[in-house]
């Protein structure tokens, strides 16, 4: 339930995020989207992907198709970036603790019936979902939301001139072909899968449940990963 003096962040404020989002990655790295069909229209959701790359959050903004309110580090916001973060609709938590603030928030915004987006595995990494943080299952079986399922492969790769940022992938710069390949290879997938509901149906919250529940969606996961792989032809 949400706390008296909690302010959920605008849906306005994602909606204006997400055309920023369609706008910049689609013209810069132009991803193919597999499976948006998936992503119900309507109703609380949590968006769960794997992170390898600071471009994943906002390649999924782009790419999904409804509004993502995601949980972002606190250490993110400084300078223009905190009130650009706050007015599109983004989500402060500090991972060094349990962050109460953020917790309502974002249950705030699952019981009005918008998406919330987390990267499951708490940071930047092999992006496999082979270690979860507990925070996710806690959100789906607290607020009852489905999960979805997405994997964001080839913003991150070994051995670039330009390591910051994936392969560009805007027309007139593919011609500098020596900084900014345009093989297709090198472009970003992005693989939404099915949504399915991560607890037992129980209703308990106990460290059992949750535990059960982390396990139950890490092996969602994981099994969503291997088929974009097999899907997107990155085995």
């Amino acid at each position: 339930m949400m706390t008296q003096g909690t302010t959920v962040p605008s849906p306005v404020g994602a909606a204006i995020g997400r055309c920023i989002g369609i706008g910049l990655m689609n013209s810069l790295w132009r991803p193919r989207v597999l499976g948006a069909w998936r992503v119900p229209a309507t109703g609380p959701l949590i968006l769960a992907g794997n992170h390898t790359h600071n471009l994943d959050g906002p390649m999924l903004i782009g790419t999904c198709p409804r509004p993502v309110h995601f949980l972002v580090k606190k250490e993110a916001f400084i300078g223009p970036l905190n009130p650009f973060l706050r007015s599109i609709g983004q989500l402060q938590v500090d991972r060094s603790s349990a962050d109460r603030t953020a917790v309502t928030t974002a249950l705030g915004v699952l019981e009005r019936g918008g998406v919330l987006g987390i990267f499951p595995e708490g940071r930047r990494g092999e992006g496999d979902f082979a270690e979860l943080r507990s925070g996710i299952a806690y959100f789906a079986v607290r607020s009852g939301a489905p999960v979805v399922p997405v994997a964001v492969l080839g913003s991150a790769r070994a051995g670039r001139m330009i390591p910051a940022l994936p392969p560009l992938r805007f027309a007139p710069l593919r011609l500098c072909s020596w900084i900014w390949p345009s093989d297709a290879k090198l472009r970003i997938d992005v693989v939404f899968g099915a949504p399915f509901e991560a607890g037992d149906s129980s209703g308990k919250r106990t460290r059992t449940a949750l535990d059960a529940a982390t396990t139950r969606i890490q092996e969602r996961l994981a099994a969503h990963l291997e088929y974009a792989r097999r899907a997107t032809g990155r085995l």
